[in-house]
């Protein structure tokens, strides 16, 4: 059976330059890095080496750079070590309603301790209202967490116009970035970012190592306590091999990302325009241009998008219904419901994210398979029929043949 793989925003697979990159660490080069005998020497040039690689990837200085365990590690070092070392300067934290279930859980957390948060509306194409967090802002602000992309319709925020509001009120921005760092060029320094979240397994490294950039001049108390690793803001042995390989991965970004962008969004937009136009009742949930390049998500009227997923699976064909965090709940997308999508049609959502690795013979296999699939299902939804007689007797009218 064929195998498309269409869920990069989940996870992708490991680049094989990456993967080569890490093996010396995994056998050989073992030495814990703090050691200064010869066996930490190579794993400490190596930590130094991603390092660079990173904050070149972002447009930092090497010190601004704190690797940790994964996203959400590093969502919640930026979040709770910036609101622990403000405490004493106001309590009030500006988020959105759309943000990645580490961003949310870590709010929401904050809230049961003594802050309080403000959760932002989006409107019908997930997009932000400046003015709305604009009149949300207060005296006692501290923190505004925002993300660059979401990982669900894949919208990009106004980061950079954030990062200006945030700086003339003298509040520190974070942005979780995870799913644009690799896909867009993010510069720090130009989208006035104090904090950034990126992850490794999401731009071809392996799972288990993650970065947030701290602007420099920027307190924070620690999440983890313990050794002097990562300038003491982050204790533990650090994870050479997957640390050497989440620079490599930076690398890679840097060097192929206008290749990678044009080529992706080209397979989006084939995949898109393809469904849409051999599919009647399909709803696009986002902006149609302000996204990153490898998303689309989109509603099929009328079916259970788990129901669906479970056929393209069968089909040879891995998407999603939306974050991969959220799995194995019947709830719908918190993203889709605050974008005010209808509960029927967030259930019908299908979420699309392609990777270096896709073809269009993997799009056009997607378009050829999954009409059948939809109408097999809507056959069994009285809805449908419902709706199918509707459209048939306004066509019918419309032709100039006499109606009912």
């Amino acid at each position: 059976m064929k195998k498309i793989y269409l869920d990069n925003n989940a996870t992708t697979a490991v680049h094989p330059e990456v993967f080569d990159a890490m093996l010396p660490y995994l056998k050989d080069e073992f030495g814990n890095p703090s050691s200064i005998h010869w066996a930490g020497r190579n794993p400490r040039k190596a930590i130094d080496e991603a390092r660079e690689k990173a904050a070149k990837l972002l447009n930092c200085d090497v010190s601004e750079i704190i690797f940790t365990s994964c996203g959400s590690e590093g969502d919640n070092l930026a979040i709770k070590g910036i609101a622990e070392s403000k405490r004493d300067k106001g309590n009030h934290i500006i988020t959105t309603k759309v943000e990645h279930p580490a961003v949310l859980g870590a709010c929401k957390y904050l809230a049961k301790t003594g802050f309080d948060v403000t959760f932002l509306d989006v409107d019908s194409q997930g997009m932000l209202d400046l003015e709305q967090l604009k009149r949300a802002i207060t005296s006692k602000t501290i923190l505004i967490t925002i993300m660059f992309a979401n990982n669900e319709t894949g919208v990009i925020f106004p980061i950079d116009e954030i990062g200006k509001i945030a700086k003339e009120h003298n509040i520190l921005f974070h942005t979780d970035a995870v799913q644009g760092v690799g896909k867009v060029p993010i510069d720090v320094k130009k989208l006035n970012v104090d904090l950034l979240t990126l992850s490794g397994h999401k731009i071809y490294a392996p799972k288990g190592v993650a970065a947030v950039y701290v602007k420099r001049g920027v307190r924070l108390v620690p999440l983890i306590h313990g050794g002097h690793q990562e300038r003491n803001r982050r204790g533990g042995t650090e994870n050479t091999a997957g640390i050497a390989a989440l620079g490599k991965a930076c690398e890679i970004a840097l060097r192929d990302m206008a290749e990678e962008t044009k080529h992706i969004t080209a397979l989006r937009d084939r995949l898109e325009n393809g469904l849409r136009e051999k599919i009647p009742y399909v709803r696009l949930n986002g902006h149609p241009t302000r996204r990153i390049p490898n998303t689309v998500n989109l509603s099929f009227e009328f079916v259970e998008g788990e129901s669906l997923l479970l056929n393209l699976d069968m089909k040879g064909v891995a998407a999603s219904s939306g974050s991969a965090c959220t799995s194995g709940t019947l709830e719908p997308s918190h993203v889709l419901l605050a974008m005010g999508v209808p509960m029927e049609s967030a259930h019908g959502s299908v979420r699309f994210s392609l990777g270096r690795g896709n073809s269009a013979e993997d799009i056009d296999y997607v378009i050829e398979a999954l009409p059948a699939i939809v109408e097999r299902m809507r056959s069994m939804s009285p809805l449908y029929s419902t709706a199918a007689k509707q459209a048939a007797n306004i066509t019918f009218s419309e032709s100039g043949s006499c109606s009912h």
